[in-house]
Order: C-alpha cells, then sequence, then structure tokens
C-alpha cells in the first residue's frame, strides 16, 4: 500500500515556511491504519519489550495500538500540567519553538525494555527528550520508531545512541 498517498501535506501549517504532514487522512482510512500498526509491530514481534512509550499527543495514536498488539504496556508521555502523580520532566527544541515532556516517575522501571513511538521525526529534539526521561528512570531503550521521518532535518543525528525505525521516509 502507497502510505504515503494516505497523507495530507499542508504548507504553512502551524507558521509559514512548515510543511506539515496531516496524518489525520490515514486515520481515517482502517486499512491505512490497519498496515501502519503492521510495520510498527514487525521489527519488534520477537523481540523482548516490556512497554511502549508514546509522546502526546500523536505518538498515543499509534503506541497505543502497538502496545496492544504487542501485548505490553502503553506509558504516556505528556506535556506539563497533564499528569497527576509525582513526574519527572525534560525540556527541548523542536523545529519550530521549544517545549517540555514530562513522565511518571513510577512509569518505568529500572531495567524495563521500552520501545519509544511518535508520529514524527523531525530535528529529534522530542525523541532525544523522550529517551533522556526513559534513560533517568533507567529503563533500557530498545529503539525508537516513528511512523514519518523528515530526513532532510536530520533528527538521527541527535539519537545516534539508539536504533531508529521509519515506516515512511520524506528528503
Amino acid at each position: 500500500m502507497d502510505l504515503k498517498s494516505k497523507i495530507r501535506a499542508v504548507p504553512d501549517f502551524p507558521k509559514p515556511g512548515i510543511l506539515f504532514y496531516d496524518i489525520t487522512t490515514l486515520l481515517a482510512d482502517p486499512e491505512a491504519f490497519r498496515v501502519v500498526i503492521d510495520r510498527l509491530a514487525a521489527p519488534y514481534a520477537k523481540q523482548k519489550i516490556d512497554k511502549i512509550v508514546g509522546i502526546e499527543s500523536r505518538g498515543f495514536i499509534f503506541g497505543a495500538p502497538l502496545a496492544e498488539r504487542l501485548s505490553i504496556g502503553f506509558v504516556p508521555v505528556r506535556k506539563p500540567g497533564k499528569l497527576p502523580a509525582d513526574f519527572i520532566e525534560e525540556s527541548y527544541d523542536l523545529e519550530y519553538g521549544s517545549n517540555t515532556l514530562c513522565i511518571h516517575k513510577d512509569a518505568v522501571s529500572s531495567g524495563e525494555r521500552v520501545l519509544v513511538i511518535d508520529d514524527l521525526l523531525a530535528t529529534g529534539g522530542t525523541m532525544a527528550a523522550t529517551a533522556k526521561l526513559i534513560q533517568r528512570l533507567e529503563g533500557e531503550i530498545v529503539a525508537l520508531a516513528c511512523v514519518i521521518e523528515l530526513l532532510f532535518l536530520n533528527g538521527r543525528e541527535k539519537l545516534k545512541s539508539h536504533p531508529v525505525f521509519s515506516v515512511l521516509t520524506y528528503d
């Protein structure tokens, strides 16, 4: 299936000069969504993974069904003000600004093997911040995976110490 044909490109969103890859059109197609989850699951189906960590908010869309598919737990990484219990946080830069991510202190235990999922890998800041959170909790990162990778932004450079998997890439 040509998954790229299911993704809408929106120019100048969220600000001028940014080309936004809109996954809502892919999500509206149940077969395309299933194929994405299949492709995300395939490399990890036989690996020992304890938890999926999904990054707010679109990482939840792919991470939760992937966790169900692999029969493992799901952990949300959230923006500030969203988690009710004790948490740690990490700030980072992204393609068009900066942000902070948080995770509950008890979400990942020492030695747990974690697969991080997000919809998009651009400059790598979001994934790198999430990896730092997991490492601070003494979790072991199996891989960082995404649906779309924007190769021209060189996000992998920030993630050299971890395997990265992308379903789709754009040059």
